[in-house]
């Protein structure tokens, strides 16, 4: 997939920058699914992510511009899919601004930069299959891929460590495109292994683990529903505030530290929309321990139980679901060989997804398409992490 990928973005460089220098850096990140643990990486709680076998490549070459140029082949809408800006110096750094899809790419080189004008000019194409908006954490598979492009335009500087990459690349989110995310998303994109998930407590050290994930009769259905509501990005910013305050008032310095034994004592001082917000996130970090036992005895069945539970609570409590996504899960469950289904990501549209058996994942696709003709589909087993491209050893 990477070198597809590869391929296609060489071509798109020569056609856009023209074919004297070819592109000779690239490198490839992942984008991922949570399959259960929605809206607790804020929190401090649990997660449990793969990286898929979508993702986002870089390919371009260093130049003597003074200036970074960045086209982009995604549907960006009204924006303009070319970006121009100052490499960064000592006493110019970056700022955010327009187009707002190159927000991503000036965060990491300004985060990698520090402020020391060490990231020179440079000419690059961005090419990527993971749909936009869809939960499918579309930016930091840009924000990983920019860094590892960033580190060869950089070979002097000092390697960084998995867990310095990820934040280094959840920094600039916060910063630059004003989205206050956890840390799963970049985790996930760097550290993805093949056959496994990703158990990653969110609170610092973070101890990522790798769980293997790899039953051959099984595998993960990713439905995009097409469907993206404006209100994502502040209704997301707004949960957050919620659980904070939430927290606040149970005495917890933040809800992974909550049982529903103290949500219960602290029930009468809570707001309702606080209650259900703290129910959810509680519950759903258990959901996600509970898993891992299951998946580590291979009681894959009992792992979709938990994932319709978690759907529901999505729903109910922390309201982040919709008609649609609800659908999806609705019309899939009516399949024999679907173990479980639930929304993945902020919510408010975007994707769902479903584990399956591979007999089943036809009947499966047939009968979700049959009650919502929109639906666009992607089969993925875990894939691996970002990693650098050798473009001299890409295959014709």
């Amino acid at each position: 997939m990477a070198d597809a990928l590869c391929k296609e973005g060489v071509k798109k460089f020569a056609a856009h920058f023209g074919g004297d220098k070819p592109a000779d850096i690239a490198a490839f990140a992942p984008g991922r699914v949570n399959l259960i643990g929605e809206h607790t990486d804020y929190n401090d709680g649990f997660v449990f992510p793969m990286a898929t076998e979508y993702g986002t490549v870089i390919v371009g070459l260093r130049n003597d511009t003074g200036k970074c140029s960045v086209m982009t082949c995604a549907d960006v809408g009204d924006e303009p899919n070319v970006a121009e800006f100052d490499a960064p110096r000592d006493d110019k750094p970056l700022e955010p601004g327009d187009p707002k899809w190159a927000n991503y790419v000036k965060g990491v080189i300004s985060e990698f930069d520090g402020g020391k004008g060490i990231v020179p000019g440079f000419s690059a194409a961005i090419v990527s299959n993971v749909p936009l908006g869809g939960g499918l954490s579309s930016s930091a598979s840009l924000e990983v891929a920019t860094l590892y492009f960033v580190q060869q335009l950089c070979p002097d500087e000092e390697e960084k460590s998995d867990t310095d990459k990820a934040l280094l690349c959840q920094q600039a989110e916060h910063k630059f495109a004003g989205v206050k995310c956890g840390v799963m998303d970049q985790f996930i994109s760097v550290m993805g292994k093949a056959g496994h998930g990703l158990l990653l407590d969110c609170r610092p050290p973070y101890g990522p683990r790798l769980i293997v994930l790899d039953n051959p009769d099984l595998v993960f259905l990713i439905c995009d529903t097409k469907v993206r509501h404006e209100l994502a990005s502040s209704e997301y910013n707004k949960r957050r505030e919620t659980c904070t305050a939430a927290a606040e008032k149970m005495g917890k310095s933040s809800l992974r530290d909550a049982s529903i034994h103290d949500l219960e004592m602290k029930k009468s001082v809570l707001s309702s929309d606080q209650y259900r917000r703290a129910r959810h996130v509680i519950t759903e970090g258990n959901r996600v321990i509970v898993s891992i036992q299951s998946i580590q005895v291979k009681d894959y069945k009992k792992f979709g139980q938990l994932m319709k539970q978690s759907h529901t609570s999505l729903r109910d409590d922390y309201e982040v679901s919709c008609a649609e996504l609800d659908r999806v899960v609705e019309l899939a469950l009516e399949i024999q060989g679907v173990y479980g289904s639930r929304m993945t990501g902020g919510g408010f549209g975007g994707c769902t997804v479903t584990l399956v058996e591979k007999s089943f994942l036809e009947r499966t696709i047939d009968r979700v398409r049959s009650g919502y003709p929109k639906a666009e589909f992607y089969v993925s087993s875990p894939g691996d992490g970002a990693k650098v491209v050798d473009l001299t050893k890409l295959e014709e």
